[in-house]
């Protein structure tokens, strides 16, 4: 007596000599786009794991945001939390390899440099172009108040804005309201 077994109730594939599509729905490997990203790190104090860290060169002048899969639980923190949409989940799971590198994406953006030393900032440049873009709905005063905030580095903020205001009308000044 043989069994014939109908095709419906097959319910093994041949999955790794058949690779089947994954859902539409499924989180999968992060993907940051280097157009797109500002370089706020909201996506590094999101990630659960720290598979996402920022380091910041001032002597080269670059902030390098570094997203290591190996550490990834594919939560979608870092995608919910980007302001500008930099990051994308894709579907892609599979992510083995023989090399550790290949588990590893980084995106090197440029610091700002202060407008009166030219040292580099903590803030990308991106960063400073988005603040001066949201500050532009401000009263003029504050807009003004807090660019000299911005495009300073953090010594000469704190030597500029120690001063009085009846000597901030200074060459630094000028530069900052330029």
């Amino acid at each position: 007596m043989s069994y014939e077994i109908p095709h419906r109730w097959i319910v093994t594939f041949r999955y790794p000599l058949e690779p089947l599509p994954p859902p539409k729905e499924l989180r999968g490997r992060p993907i940051i786009d280097p157009n797109l990203c500002i370089g706020c790190g909201a996506c590094v104090r999101a990630c659960p794991p720290n598979a996402i860290t920022e380091e910041i060169d001032i002597s080269k002048g670059i902030k390098v945001v570094k997203i290591f899969y190996g550490r990834c639980i594919f939560c979608g923190r870092c995608w919910e939390v980007c302001p500008e949409g930099a990051i994308r989940l894709s579907n892609e799971f599979e992510l083995a390899t023989p090399n550790k590198d290949d588990l590893i994406q980084y995106v090197v953006l440029p610091l700002h440099k202060c407008v009166n030393c030219g040292k580099p900032t903590e803030f990308t440049e991106r960063q400073v172009v988005r603040v001066l873009t949201m500050i532009q709905e401000l009263p003029i005063e504050r807009r003004e108040e807090l660019r000299s905030k911005i495009l300073l580095c953090r010594e000469c903020k704190a030597s500029f804005l120690s001063k009085p205001m009846e000597l901030r009308g200074s060459e630094v000044y000028e530069k900052v309201k330029a």
